[in-house]
């Protein structure tokens, strides 16, 4: 722990963009965090090279996650927030790690094999030693609970089970992680595809919807959103997952419920929930949008925030790996 407070940890790859769904079902739950818990957010640069970057545009769009987080209301000076690759004891705990993971302990992970697939051109062995490298993230800094999804369950477990081998074979040394079980934001679907989750990573321009859109494009991918071939609103997740979805961000966004809206809504067609819906995310958002553009334009802020939170960071960090250097036998430098 550092002082009297338990750590929680959590870090998201700078890829696509951050989502309203992103912001709704994580983020927002992540600020009421830093108020009981010691919080630290990584941007996590390195993980994201195991694709293929344009470097120009992959540092920019690092540069813009940054500002994102502290627009969102993320505050430096509660939570300790800096890029992965800033704090190099992220890559030499990895590699002692390597030294107590088996082969088959990564290439069963599902992301592996669905990223395998999806990049059948460019297998490397960052893909496989991808859930290393967020075990070393984890474990470094002694956290007690790492916010996860559905997706990453199976990371958090490796890096459960890495901690114990550690521990066990000689004495403890890491904080075993549990999962941080909260009250759950609403789960915000496509637009595209009410089926699957709004994603940041989605190739879909109109399937998502970003925190820094301006209000036209907002609009526009609302009212381009699929609903069905009937006409009247109600919630029914089976059979109109659109409506429904549409309904689960206006009820996320102005915080009626959706029983209410629904009424609300009664012999009022599709393009006015839609339109409503658009207008009720834009004003949502207006205050983000506008401290980020605030924020992306002060770059020396922006990188003097990162400096101080990877300093932070990179102290907790060297106590951690000292620590395993000296029960695996490494001679003091």
């Amino acid at each position: 722990m550092i002082g009297d407070k338990k750590i929680v940890y959590s870090a998201v790859q700078p890829t696509g963009c951050i989502t309203l769904g992103n912001y709704i079902g994580a983020i927002g739950n992540w600020i009421k965090l830093a108020e009981e818990y010691e919080s630290i957010y990584a941007i996590a640069d390195l993980h994201a090279l195991t694709v293929r970057q344009v470097p120009s545009e992959y540092r920019q769009r690092a540069l813009s996650f940054f500002a994102q987080y502290i627009a969102c209301g993320i505050d430096p000076k509660k939570s300790i927030l800096y890029f992965q690759s800033h704090v190099p004891q992220h890559t030499e705990l990895t590699w002692i790690l390597n030294c107590f993971t088996y082969i088959g302990e990564t290439s069963r992970m599902t992301q592996f094999k669905d990223k395998s697939a999806k990049h059948a051109d460019n297998i490397n062995v960052g893909l496989l030693d991808y859930p290393v490298l967020m075990a070393a993230d984890i474990l470094l800094y002694q956290t007690d609970y790492v916010p996860v999804g559905i997706d990453q369950k199976q990371h958090l477990e490796l890096s459960r089970d890495l901690a114990i081998r550690f521990n066990n074979l000689y004495t403890p040394t890491f904080t075993v992680p549990e999962p941080y079980i909260s009250k759950q934001g609403a789960k915000i679907y496509s637009l595209q595809d009410p089926t699957k989750k709004m994603s940041k990573s989605d190739s879909d321009v109109n399937a998502t919807v970003s925190l820094i859109d301006t209000p036209e494009d907002i609009m526009r991918k609302f009212k381009r959103a699929v609903t069905d071939c009937d006409a009247y609103v109600s919630y029914d997740e089976k059979n109109k997952p659109g409506v429904s979805n549409l309904l689960t961000i206006l009820s996320a966004v102005t915080g009626k419920n959706i029983e209410s809206l629904v009424k609300e809504f009664e012999g009022k067609g599709y393009a006015e929930l839609k339109s409503v819906c658009g207008e009720a995310v834009v004003e949502k958002l207006r205050p983000i949008r506008e401290e980020y553009g605030r924020l992306i334009k002060d770059k020396a802020y922006l990188t003097e925030t990162a400096k101080a939170g990877a300093a932070a960071a990179r102290g907790i960090a060297q106590k951690t790996l000292s620590k395993v250097y000296r029960k695996v036998g490494l001679v003091e430098g």
